[in-house]
This record gives structure tokens, sequence and C-alpha cells, in this order.
């Protein structure tokens, strides 16, 4: 379809570029770091560069099964095997020319040897082998220093420690790293129609799902996460709970009270507390979102709607608590694929649909717009595993055009 010039930032809303590149000029990691065991480093933020003490490997080994051979010199028929050399075990001695000593996987290179020959490649008869083939000079051995060299800059202040980070540290000695101390974030929901999954429900409530939701987007990050519960429309018990949570977060999440309705109080309780930076985003769903200082802590407050929560919580508030963690490089993980229906748009504000993205047997990404796109369909978001992107400017997508499209859960960070 084609697209419109009106205005994504029309009747006083910011665009998405616009008040991320705000929040995150305001927001810092945070000072203080602390020293832990390298099992309790998993999803970490380093706060200093690691360089390796060690050269990995340490020193020389064989790659395979097989034979280590001098063949500095022409060699005969049969080369005598003169001992063995196994993981932890090696040969002790030099390995003269025209000799041969047993060798396993990962053992350390007898001196002398020139290469390594699997053992397949020989005829083992008695004591002695013959070879199939000679093998070239360095064959099968792993040289020190060939993964990683000593000294080297192995991550950099700001990296999010992976469970393969961790081997490669505990390969190198290191047991314990310094890392960012996790922030402190508080959440919770407002609206009078809440109840607890342990209620029984009357006419006009909900069960209270966004604090499930938020507890498991919290999750996948190094916080201190605490579950302020459910609020009512009650201007005096926001304001209380924002100044006291302001006093020892470092940032606090809502979801409801967000828009301009009659109990929509959360500008106002903020307005009281603390300060309101921005408001009112050019993205669907998820354009009443409120950021703002409290005290000590960020404030970010959502929509009620579930899938505002999600929006508003993956391309505003994600990127936010990972700079205040410590890792300032993320970025979301965006692709281009091939939609598969009709997607209509209005123009005027960048749109989040929700998506099932595969890939075709010839490798190449697809993506499905599924049906119920309304901001409280939260089964839809369930059966979603991305959101297709659609600009501003857009009128909509026809089948067999691209998109572009943001996976769940694959986070991208530069060092």
């Amino acid at each position: 379809m084609t697209s419109s010039p009106v205005d994504p930032c029309q009747s006083g809303l910011l665009s998405l570029e616009t008040a991320l590149s705000q929040i995150l000029a305001a927001i810092s990691p945070l000072a203080f770091w602390e020293q832990v065991p390298l099992q309790a480093a998993l999803g970490r933020i380093l706060a200093e560069t690691v360089q390796a003490p060690k050269a990995l490997p340490t020193f020389a080994n064989a790659a395979v099964d097989g034979y280590a051979l001098n063949v500095s010199e022409p060699l005969p028929e049969f080369l005598p095997v003169v001992g063995e050399s196994s993981a932890g075990k090696p040969y002790p001695s030099r390995l003269k020319p025209a000799q041969a000593v047993r060798i396993f996987t990962g053992a350390a290179i007898p001196e002398g040897t020139t290469a390594v020959i699997m053992q397949e490649e020989v005829v083992r008869e008695a004591q002695a082998i013959r070879l199939k083939r000679l093998p070239q000079p360095g064959e099968n051995i792993r040289a020190a220093g060939s993964d990683v060299r000593c000294g080297e800059v192995l991550f950099g202040r700001g990296h999010r420690l992976r469970a393969q980070d961790l081997g490669l540290l505990a390969a190198l000695g290191i047991s314990r790293v310094r890392v960012f101390q996790k922030p402190r974030v508080a959440y919770f929901s407002t609206g009078d129609e809440l109840r607890g999954l342990d209620e029984p429900l009357g006419l006009g409530q909900i069960y209270d799902s966004n604090r499930y939701s938020l507890h498991g987007l919290l999750a996948e990050f190094p916080v201190l996460a605490c579950d302020l519960g459910a609020v009512p429309d009650d201007l005096a018990a926001l304001t209380g709970l924002l100044k006291e949570a302001g006093q020892y977060c470092d940032l606090i999440l809502s979801s409801g009270g967000a828009s301009v309705g009659d109990k929509d109080l959360l500008r106002q309780a903020l307005a009281q507390v603390g300060q309101l930076h921005l408001w009112r985003l050019a993205i669907k769903p998820g354009k009443p979102l409120i950021f703002g200082r409290v005290g000590r802590a960020w404030y970010f407050g959502l929509p009620g709607n579930p899938v505002s929560v999600h929006v508003g919580f993956s391309q505003i508030v994600r990127p936010a608590l990972w700079k205040l963690a410590g890792a300032p490089g993320f970025k979301p993980l965006r692709l281009q694929a091939l939609c598969q229906n009709d997607l209509p748009k209005t123009p005027g504000r960048l749109e989040f649909m929700r998506g099932r993205l595969d890939l075709e047997r010839s490798g190449s990404a697809i993506v499905t717009g599924l049906a119920g796109q309304e901001a409280h369909q939260l089964a839809t978001l369930s059966r979603a595993n991305c959101f297709i992107v659609l600009p501003a400017q857009s009128t909509g997508v026809r089948a067999g055009e691209w998109v572009e499209v943001e996976p769940f859960a694959v986070d991208i960070f530069r060092d």
C-alpha cells in the first residue's frame, strides 16, 4: 500500500525515537558495583573490562585421538610407539625423530612433535605403527593461545554475561567478576476494578493480569523486583505509594491510570510528589505512556490495556532498564519478512501489530498478522511471537510485501 505524509507527531504526540532519545539521555547506569562468584554472575552486567590472565589453551594439545609424530627426518616404514600422552598425564620426554607417542584428544603435545595423525590413518602392529599418509606440519595440533591470547580483552564494561561467557571465564581460572549492582524495581497496577486471582469477580471486575505480565517481563533482567500489588483509583493512595517507593527504588513501573479519564490519576499523583518529563507517544498501542522522576527513582506509567503494557515495556522500558542496569548498548533485533496477509492501517502512529514469524523450507522469513489486534486482546499476544512494525506514515500492507518484524525475547547488545 502507499504511504501518507501525515505527521507522526500530530496533536502533540512524541515519536518513539524522540521519546526514547530523551529518556536514555536522562538515565545513567547505577554507579555501584559488587564482586560476585562466577556461579552468581549469569545475566549480570560487567562493571569493568575483563582481560585474559593467561593464554587459552595454556599448552599445545591434540585435536584428535591418534599419534604424535616427529617427522623432521625421512621416516622408516614402521615407527616405534614409545609412550602415551592422555589428558592430565602428558608424555614426559622429548619426542625424537621417527618416533610416535599414542595421544588422546586434549592431551599435551610432547616436546618435539611436528604433527598428530588420526588413529584411523595408521596401521598399528604390536608396538609400532605404519602411516597410511604423511601428515602436514602442525596438523591436528591446537597451538597454545590459538583461542585466546594472554592479555586479550574478553569483554568490555557493560557486557551482559551469558552461559558461554561463564564457561570462558572459568576456563581461564577467573572465579569472581565485578558487576553492577541490581537496580531495585517496584511495580504495581491501578484500578478499582482489579481483583486478585484468589478473589471472586463481581460485575465489572477483572483479574489483575498486568502485574503477572510485568513479573515475567522483569524476570529476564538483573534486577531486584518488588510487587507492590494493586492500588485503587485514589489520589492519596497513589501519591503515598509513589513517594514511598521513590525513597528506596531505582525504577517504578505501573500499569493503568495513565490516560485522560476522570479515574486516570497518575499524572496528578506524579505532579504532587515528583516531576513529569514526557507523556503521550505516537505509537499504537500504548499512546498514554508517562515518564518522570520520583525521589531517587525513574517512573514509567504504562497504560492499562494488556497489549499496551507489552508494547510500552518492550519499546521504552526495556532499553531504559538495560541502561540503568549498566548495559547501554541495547537495541531490538528487527529483520525483514514476507507478509502473508493484508494488514490494514490508519496513518498517523507507529504501529506494533502482533504476528507469527516462521521460516519457509528455503529459509526465508515469513510473517502472518494475527486476527484480534485490539489493545485488550491478550490471547492474540499469547499466540504471537513477534511484533510487525509498521511506520507511522504507512496506510497498510498487502500480502506478499516485505515488512519489518521484531521477534520477542531476542536482545542485541553492542559492547
